[in-house]
């Protein structure tokens, strides 16, 4: 892999476009100002094509062309009769061990020495860097991986860009898509909104992002590297820094039974 430099900074984008805000909102005129860094490195694929003002616009074209450009098949590890491979265009690097009951839906390719364990669904759109892991009962939809994430233990990861070392806890979500179907635009720290571009959108994490058990994540989280986030949280959608600790503070009564 080769050191991400800075791209050059576009003038802006127009209004209306992935990363522009909103006309009149707080920002509008340097929107990836509000932004916290992400990624100390990004995989050979994906480095030309990333845009940190818009870091999500890796899951439209730079990850479709990649998919589009995959052999029908490109197999450099056995799979057993138990793992269930649909569709076309499915690459899987040496040295990655699938598990039993995993389902593996192309267009996707996966890197080397990853683990899928059992039950694990792997739905089309994916690109899912080397040593990372896709847990049992974990499922990743049209999602970026980079080397050495981790989703393993019952997790939704819809429509995200995972950075290296992130680690998800046990039941943590990544919602994806809104109620009333709108497109995501992310509420900013001073005011104002950060439109996407995007109707389905879940999660861009940091580097060695950590999420808690059981925390949830609403549709068009963007969370700065090495923030860890308490379990149960119920993150909403919005720009959160690098380096930070997100909690839920709550009280715990203790009453008699009676």
């Amino acid at each position: 892999m080769s050191h991400a430099d800075p791209p050059s900074r576009p003038a802006g984008p127009a209004p209306g476009s992935p990363g522009a805000a909103a006309a009149g909102d707080p920002g509008a005129g340097d929107p990836d100002a509000v932004l916290p860094e992400l990624f100390a490195e990004l995989p050979e694929p994906f480095r030309d094509a990333f845009d940190p003002a818009a870091p999500w616009a890796l899951l439209g074209e730079p990850l479709d062309a990649l998919l589009a450009a995959l052999p029908s098949s490109a197999l450099d590890v056995p799979v057993t009769p138990d793992v269930h491979l649909l569709g076309d265009r499915i690459a899987i690097g040496a040295g990655t061990r699938i598990l039993p009951g995993a389902v593996i839906e192309g267009p996707v390719w996966i890197g080397r020495d990853v683990r899928i364990r059992p039950g694990a669904y792997i739905r089309g759109g994916c690109w899912i860097g080397d040593g990372c892991v896709v847990g049992a009962s974990s499922e990743i939809k049209h999602s970026i991986l980079f080397p050495g994430a981790a989703a393993p233990h019952l997790n939704y990861v819809g429509d995200s860009v995972l950075g290296r070392k992130v680690n998800l806890g046990a039941g943590t979500v990544l919602s994806n898509f809104r109620h009333d179907g709108k497109p995501i635009a992310l509420p900013l720290p001073g005011g104002g909104r950060l439109a996407t571009g995007r109707r389905k959108l879940g999660a861009v994490l940091g580097d060695r992002v950590l999420t808690g058990c059981n925390s949830v994540l609403h549709p068009g989280c963007v969370v700065g590297r090495e923030t860890q986030i308490y379990p149960g949280v119920m993150l909403r959608s919005g720009v959160y820094g690098a380096h930070k600790l997100l909690k839920l503070v709550q009280g715990i009564e203790e009453l008699e039974i009676s």
